[in-house]
Order: structure tokens, then C-alpha cells, then sequence
């Protein structure tokens, strides 16, 4: 009987807890409020900051990242408001940094909690690059899908019960979090979501950066010089969270006319 009340639970708050994907109209689960998310990230976002560890840049490269991040969340505000989700982006407090490391990474947390690895910046090679990255990164956060990968890790974990103002703070609510940040490796049935939320964030992002203008075109060229610097050695596409270059490169080339509509040179 506890399990049926249980499972009631999670499905009455699973109804209620949905929302919509802009532009792309998808339905998603997020049973974590957008402020939640926001404050975890925020704090996430100052450890990383504050770190010895870790190098914030203040060069001509950092600035470059600071400028066309200001362009795209110009973007971005504008679509959203244009097209009634401004609701989606109350909160944002939007940060643009750029850390000194070989890594070839960005990311976007909630909130535009924004951070570019300089290792990526010999493949982005000018501002129409740096766009595309940070279009597509910033398109995640737009598209709440740390909010669902989240709320999926809840669900499969048994937790989704476990709802409200105290759910992030739990011990498995923060344990959640750092999976879905990368602390800790994923398998399994939540993969061929991620892969739909990659090729979601790269018809967001192409929108985003023709609106901030920059030619959407330039995404493929960024892509292939992506697939070159892997040199094949990306894991089966079943086995990853994104999508195969070809595969990726492909479907771009498919929202390029919807992008274009964006555009103007």
C-alpha cells in the first residue's frame, strides 16, 4: 500500500510539475523549482570561482567571452519575452567567465551561471565560434535541462517523492546534483535523453546567436573542427550523451533555415 501511495505521489507531482521547452514546444518533468536550481548553482558557481584551484582570466580573451555572452543574453531576453516564456528566465543573475585550462569544455549552469575553458578557444577561433559554444551552452540552461536531468536521476533513483523546498538540500538531492553537474559517470536509461537534449540545446543555441547576430552558418565549421580534434576517438554514439559528429553536424544543417529567419546581417 506505502509503494501505490508513493507511486501516486510521484506521478500527481510529475503532472504537476511540467513545463515547456521553448521554440521547441517539448514537455519536460521538473520537479525542482527554477530558484532551487538557481541558488545551488550560484553556490556551485562561487566555490569553483573562489578555488585556488582554479584561474579567472581578465585578458583580452576573457572580455571577448564577457562580450558576446552580453549579445547572446540580450538574445535571449528578447525571444523569451517575444514569445511568452519570460517567466522562464525571472531570476537569472547571468555570469560570463573564462578559466585558464586545457580542457576543451563550457558549460551554462541555471540562473546564466557561464563558464568558457580556454582549451576550447583554438576550435572556436573567432567571436562567431565563441558564439556557437556558448549559444548552444547557455540553450541548456534556457531549456531547464539540468532541472530534468535532475529530476530524472530523482525518479530512477526512487526519490521523486522526495519534493518541495527541502529537496536540494538532502543528502541524495545533493548527491543528485553533482551527477547531473559530471561528478560521477552515467549509464544507462537516461542516455538517449541527454542525446534529445544536446540536439535540442543545438537548435536553441543557432537561434540565440543569429538573434545576437552572428551567422548561424558558422556552427557547422565549429562542429567539424570539433569532430577533427576528437579524431574519431568519440565513444559509440549509444554509449554517449551526445550526439555522433555526424549525427550532430547533420541535424544543424537541418535547423539552419529556421536560424536564418533570425538573422540579418
Amino acid at each position: 500500500m506505502k509503494i501505490k501511495v508513493l507511486a501516486v505521489v510521484g506521478l500527481s507531482t510529475l503532472m504537476m510539475a511540467c513545463s515547456t521547452v521553448p521554440l521547441t514546444g517539448r514537455r519536460q518533468a521538473n520537479l525542482v523549482s527554477d530558484g532551487e536550481m538557481q541558488q545551488m548553482a550560484a553556490t556551485s558557481y562561487r566555490e569553483l570561482l573562489s578555488s585556488p584551484k582554479t584561474k579567472v582570466l581578465n585578458n583580452a580573451q576573457s572580455r571577448q567571452v564577457k562580450a558576446v555572452g552580453a549579445k547572446i543574453q540580450a538574445a535571449v531576453t528578447k525571444f523569451m519575452n517575444e514569445n511568452g516564456y519570460a517567466d522562464q528566465i525571472a531570476g537569472f543573475n547571468w555570469e560570463f567567465n573564462l578559466i585558464e585550462s586545457p580542457e576543451v569544455n563550457a558549460w551554462c549552469m541555471p540562473g546564466g551561471k557561464v563558464a568558457v575553458y580556454t582549451g576550447i578557444l583554438p576550435i572556436t577561433q573567432n567571436e562567431a565560434g565563441l558564439a556557437t559554444v556558448m549559444g548552444h551552452e547557455i540553450a541548456h540552461a534556457i531549456a531547464k535541462h539540468s532541472n530534468e536531468r535532475y529530476s530524472q536521476e530523482m525518479i530512477a533513483q526512487g526519490l521523486g517523492a522526495i519534493v518541495g523546498s527541502a529537496v536540494t538540500k538532502t543528502e541524495a538531492g545533493a548527491s543528485v546534483f553533482n551527477q547531473v553537474f559530471g561528478i560521477g559517470a552515467q549509464t544507462g536509461v537516461l542516455l538517449p535523453n541527454s542525446r534529445k537534449q544536446e540536439s535540442e540545446a543545438d537548435r536553441l543555441g543557432l537561434t540565440f546567436m543569429a538573434m545576437a547576430g552572428y551567422n548561424p552558418q558558422s556552427a557547422v565549421g565549429f562542429w567539424q573542427r570539433m569532430a577533427a580534434k576528437s579524431n574519431g576517438q568519440a565513444p559509440p554514439e549509444f554509449l554517449s550523451t551526445h550526439p555522433s559528429d555526424a549525427t550532430r553536424i547533420n541535424d544543424i544543417q537541418k535547423y539552419l533555415p529556421e536560424a536564418n529567419k533570425y538573422y540579418k546581417k
